[in-house]
């Protein structure tokens, strides 16, 4: 018979820790549980990532992402299945394997080595080219609605969503109608930036004195987040901004929202927002009543606000179009100044 153990008062206390992150974690659930249960029919869903796509990018990316990996499996399945086989079939204990001391080449052996992984790649060069390439950032995507135009400044560390249309912008928050294309182009008034909504697809860079394209779509109502995913700085980590799809008739109240309780978007005020710092720095300065406790709004946009933080870093002369989907500058202010 096995004598019985006390516990010890460190073995106690243990159990007592453990015991308190199980009930922590279970009150989590279940507050995670009831939020999701309480929200609304209309809210949407919420997506983190690409494999919970909110629109038709994200979701062909979704589909190409299973689809290679299925196609890696021609070469990771043998891996495990064989290693196994060989450990045992050539252990060092078995006495009655075949010893060969002048084998050195086997072509069967050769063409299978060589043949499956150059298959492989060149499946994998076919389907990502042909998978990839139509969701190109400049490509426009198919729609009957005409896009919504919105250009993005980058900052340290905080994005900046200017809609011309409207007249207005955000800091903190992008907002858009479902079932309508948006086509940002995108600049830095800072180092380079990255900005990426892996809900909705794509990645591209932001760099000051040029202008970048991307074009996105939201067919689904809900709410992701965007990022920058270059480090370029302390603050990096928290320049993120919460994108919401909604319909039309909420879009165009939230329009109506931000116009009333913005701030003018002035020199004095954008000075203040563009000053090394983050989101809350930035809020401490310019926040006000009406405004959401993570986010900044602006009212009066001046005309031609995006192109002047262009031509802070562009220098030489101004073409007048684009040759092409390439982030020149000049170009895409010319662009932006014919409209």
């Amino acid at each position: 018979m096995r004598p019985t153990r006390r516990p010890t008062a460190n073995g106690m206390a243990l159990r007592g820790r453990i015991a308190a992150v199980v009930e922590v974690r279970g009150c989590v659930v279940a507050a995670c549980a009831t939020a999701l249960s309480a929200m609304p029919a209309g809210a949407g869903v919420s997506s983190s990532s690409f494999l919970h796509p909110l629109g038709p990018v994200a979701a062909a990316q979704k589909s190409l992402f299973y689809d290679i990996n299925l196609l890696m499996m021609i070469v990771i399945l043998p891996v495990f299945v064989f290693m196994p086989w060989f450990a045992w079939r050539y252990r060092r204990t078995r006495r009655d394997s075949v010893y060969r001391p002048e084998w050195s080449f086997s072509l069967p052996l050769e063409f299978l080595v060589w043949s499956v992984p150059t298959a492989v790649v060149a499946a994998l060069a076919w389907l990502i080219v042909a998978r990839e390439v139509p969701l190109g950032p400049y490509r426009p995507l198919a729609s009957d609605k005409p896009p919504l135009e919105v250009e993005v400044v980058g900052l340290d560390w905080k994005w900046l969503f200017v809609y011309p249309e409207q007249g207005i912008a955000t800091v903190g928050a992008f907002a858009m109608p479902t079932d309508r294309p948006v086509e940002f182009h995108l600049t830095s008034d800072s180092v380079m930036q990255s900005f990426f909504v892996s809900g909705l697809g794509s990645q591209i860079y932001a760099m000051a004195g040029m202008v970048t394209q991307l074009n996105l779509l939201a067919d689904t109502p809900g709410r992701t987040t965007g990022r920058n995913t270059q480090y370029n700085g302390n603050g990096f980590h928290q320049q993120r901004f919460v994108v919401e799809a909604m319909d039309d008739a909420d879009f165009a109240a939230w329009v109506e929202k931000v116009r009333a309780d913005g701030v003018p978007l002035n020199d004095e005020n954008y000075r203040s927002l563009a000053a090394k710092g983050t989101l809350a720095l930035a809020r401490a300065k310019l926040a006000r009543p009406g405004m959401p406790a993570d986010r900044i709004y602006f009212s009066g946009v001046p005309g031609g606000f995006f192109q002047k933080i262009v031509r802070k870093y562009a220098s030489g002369p101004m073409p007048s179009s684009l040759a092409g989907p390439q982030p020149v500058a000049a170009g895409m202010v010319a662009a932006h100044e014919a409209r």
